[in-house]
């Protein structure tokens, strides 16, 4: 598909395929200055955040570990529009469709708004990998699913608690991430 595509096009995929994560770190910190506006335990939730879609980019490697499916451009033979990554550097799941998964669904906790927008860049991320020839379309499902059912189960844990770890992040030094007073 991307051969029969303008230059221009695929060069944009391409570079969102490689830097549009990059969206998601900003989304994370936009979520976090809003939420120490409306209070401590909203603020505790978008602090969880990063550290949830770690823990979906930790989820999604054990999973490579186990699958060591290859790349296309490793077993089939296919132009693609970006470098082909050494052997051993597995293709399933997408880490970059479970990075940008997890943190969408854990950003919903925090803002609807943002949330919705990080979901559709999710979807742009997951689809940018299949374009460039990264990633079989299965791979981005499968890590699209384990980002995001990582995220709901991690982010309604945080939620459920979030007023109590306020209270005690609020007692510590680092009260000052929890709210703008």
């Amino acid at each position: 598909m991307a051969h029969r595509t303008p230059n221009w096009l695929n060069d944009a995929i391409a570079a969102w395929s490689v830097y549009g994560l990059a969206l998601f770190a900003v989304l994370m910190v936009g979520a976090w200055w809003r939420a120490r506006r409306t209070g401590s335990p909203s603020a505790v939730t978008a602090l969880a955040v990063p550290l949830i879609t770690l823990l979906g980019f930790g989820a999604d490697l054990l999973l490579k570990l186990v699958f060591r499916e290859d790349r296309p451009c490793q077993s089939l033979r296919v132009a693609v529009l970006e470098a082909c990554p050494a052997p051993g550097d597995w293709s399933f799941p997408s880490n970059h469709a479970a990075i940008g998964a997890a943190a969408a669904v854990a950003l919903l906790f925090v803002s609807r708004r943002l949330g919705a927008v990080a979901v559709v860049a999710a979807l742009l991320m997951a689809g940018s990998r299949v374009w460039v020839g990264a990633h079989y379309p299965h791979d981005v499902v499968a890590g699209l699913a384990v980002g995001a059912l990582v995220a709901a189960v991690c982010g309604g844990a945080v939620r459920r608690r979030q007023t109590t770890l306020a209270g005690r992040l609020g007692r510590s030094r680092l009260r000052p991430l929890l709210t703008t007073a």
